[in-house]
C-alpha cells in the first residue's frame, strides 16, 4: 500500500526538480509513480485531430518515481506511517504525530 494518495500536496526531494511542491494528480501504482503539477515537465509534440485542431507542442507532466517526493504537513515534509484508530486503519504523520485523514 502507497503513502501518497491523489490530492496530497508534496515536496520533491531528489532530481531536476528539487525543492519544488505541488498537489499530486495520479498515483501509479504498480509502477510506484506519482503525477505531480507543474513537475517533471515535458516536452510533447502532438499532431491535430478532432480534440486538438492545430496540433503543435505542448508542455505536460510526466510520473516521477515516489520514492522522490515527501508529504507536506503544515508546510514542512514528513515521513508517513500507518496506525488504528479504533478498528479504522488512517494515517500520520511521523513528525507531529497528527493523523492525516
Amino acid at each position: 500500500m502507497l503513502k501518497i494518495k491523489k490530492g496530497d500536496t508534496v515536496k520533491v526531494i531528489a532530481g531536476k526538480d528539487k525543492d519544488k511542491e505541488g498537489k499530486v494528480l495520479a498515483v501509479y501504482a504498480k509502477k510506484s509513480r506519482v503525477l505531480v503539477e507543474g513537475v517533471n515537465m515535458i516536452t510533447k509534440h502532438v499532431k491535430p485531430s478532432a480534440a486538438n485542431q492545430n496540433g503543435g507542442i505542448i508542455q505536460k507532466e510526466a510520473p516521477i518515481d515516489i520514492s522522490n517526493v515527501m508529504y507536506l504537513h503544515n508546510g514542512k515534509a514528513t515521513r508517513i506511517g500507518f496506525k488504528f484508530e479504533g478498528d479504522k486503519k488512517v494515517r500520520f504523520a511521523k513528525t507531529t504525530g497528527e493523523v492525516i485523514d
